[in-house]
């Protein structure tokens, strides 16, 4: 009798346990394959009372392949109908060899709206073929901004948008990118990863968005991100919105795709509307 019920007490703990395993796969399965919209709303003393921009950004795609959801989610980007586009790197991955998937969704995204820009994450950096990806984004009508800026206008809102390197490797010139800009405009200073936030010249910029760190992919309930690169284990500047200072704000978005392995957790793949409007 007694061996029996231990059998069955097993038992029940197997079955709990596969039941608790599969709803972790299937959970796990819709928040790497399911994107959201993350609504964000960033308020400005330099953007005119009554004027806002929305900005759509596209971060760490990863080479995330074309199915039914890529298009669904380019879909919900032209029913949101932004006014920019910036896509703040890791379009692809280190290892990929063929462009055409990145070009493809490049092309919808600038006939969507052809103020589109892109700068460079650390994949783009390692992949061998880099400069060559380079052109063919260039090609595709999106704008390369790479330790520069441009101003860009609309009705009675004009804005720099400044675009470094990837900052990992010493590559990113904020004083070069920001030194003529005119202070009295809005700036947005699109970068890959956080880390930039230690240059001193982060001050001439009002709204500084990236990537880079998925997120920390697996949060947990009052932790938040476990890990993230470049700053290891419990990450300071891991999802959302950080202060930086009394006129910079960073936002950080998790982005679309994954690294090592394929796995999110309490952490949905997504893309971002940032509102930026007058305060």
């Amino acid at each position: 009798m007694y061996v029996q019920t231990l059998f069955e007490g097993v038992l029940r703990l197997a079955v709990f346990g596969i039941i608790i395993i599969g709803l972790l796969a299937v959970n796990i399965y819709f928040e790497v394959n399911f994107p959201k919209v993350k609504q964000v709303i960033i308020e400005s003393e330099k953007i005119p009372t009554g004027a806002a921009t929305k900005i759509l950004q596209i971060s760490d795609f990863h080479n995330w392949h074309p199915n039914d959801r890529h298009q669904k989610l380019l879909q919900k980007i032209r029913q949101l109908n932004p006014d920019l586009i910036v896509i703040t790197g890791d379009l692809v991955d280190r290892k990929t060899t063929s462009f055409n998937n990145v070009f493809s969704l490049a092309q919808e995204l600038v006939q969507i709206n052809p103020h589109t820009y892109f700068v460079r994450g650390n994949h783009e950096l390692a992949n061998r073929g880099t400069e060559l990806f380079l052109i063919g984004l260039a090609n595709c009508g999106v704008r390369v901004l790479n330790n520069e800026h441009v101003v860009w206008s609309r009705e009675h809102l004009t804005i720099n948008i400044c675009g470094v390197d990837y900052s990992g490797r010493g590559r990113a010139n904020l004083d070069k990118t920001t030194k003529s800009t005119d202070t009295e405009l809005f700036t947005i200073l699109l970068t890959h990863a956080p880390a930039i936030i230690k240059v001193p010249a982060i001050t001439r910029a009002n709204l500084v968005l990236c990537g880079h760190t998925h997120g920390g992919q697996v949060r947990l309930p009052f932790v938040g991100a476990i890990i993230a690169p470049g700053q290891g284990f419990l990450p300071e500047y891991n999802k959302g919105i950080y202060h930086i200072g009394h006129h910079t704000t960073l936002y950080i978005d998790s982005g679309l795709g994954t690294s090592t392995l394929p796995v999110r957790f309490l952490n949905r793949s997504q893309v971002s509307l940032i509102t930026v409007t007058g305060k």
